[in-house]
């Protein structure tokens, strides 16, 4: 396996200040260093205030937005004119019954659409979007299966990890 170009590296800290609204400090570590700070909230449906976007928006948010600035990086990298990149995202969860909590959340699919215009010959076009897939952080997320570990601290004591 090759040596990696350089990596990235992101912490995420998040407080709950309302019914249902969090406000996550993101910062960036590698490679640059940059902290902000994001609010989620659901709407009515979910008991929420709808005073921030919601987790799942911020979710598709990043996946368009990661891709669509893969494509308009890659571009310059392999010399491919773009004049215009749309792309739409259509996702789906559903929400299935859960032995313990209210429900259980589970992937059904994306269907993802990108529209380019360019005079660039449509193969180069081609393969410049399926190299920016390939650099989307985001996307290659989703396409593989992740490890994903939990701890969980009761009142500040450590407690047995989280299946």
């Amino acid at each position: 396996m090759s040596q990696p170009l350089f990596n990235v590296h992101f912490t995420a800290e998040g407080v709950c200040v309302g019914k249902l609204r969090n406000e996550v400090t993101l910062s960036a570590v590698q490679p640059f260093q940059v902290t902000r700070m994001l609010a989620t909230d659901e709407g009515k449906f979910q008991g929420g205030d709808d005073t921030a976007p919601t987790p799942l928006e911020f979710f598709l948010t990043g996946l368009v937005g990661c891709l669509m600035t893969q494509i308009r990086v890659f571009a310059k990298r392999l010399k491919v004119d773009l004049e215009d990149v749309k792309v739409d995202c259509r996702a789906k969860w559903e929400a299935l019954p859960d032995t313990v909590g209210p429900y259980q959340g589970r992937p059904v699919g994306f269907e993802i659409d990108v529209d380019v215009t360019s005079s660039s010959d449509p193969e180069k076009v081609a393969e410049l979007v399926s190299a920016a897939r390939r650099g989307c952080f985001v996307e290659q997320t989703l396409s593989q299966a992740n490890e994903i570990v939990h701890s969980l601290s009761v009142n500040g004591n450590a407690h047995a990890s989280v299946a």
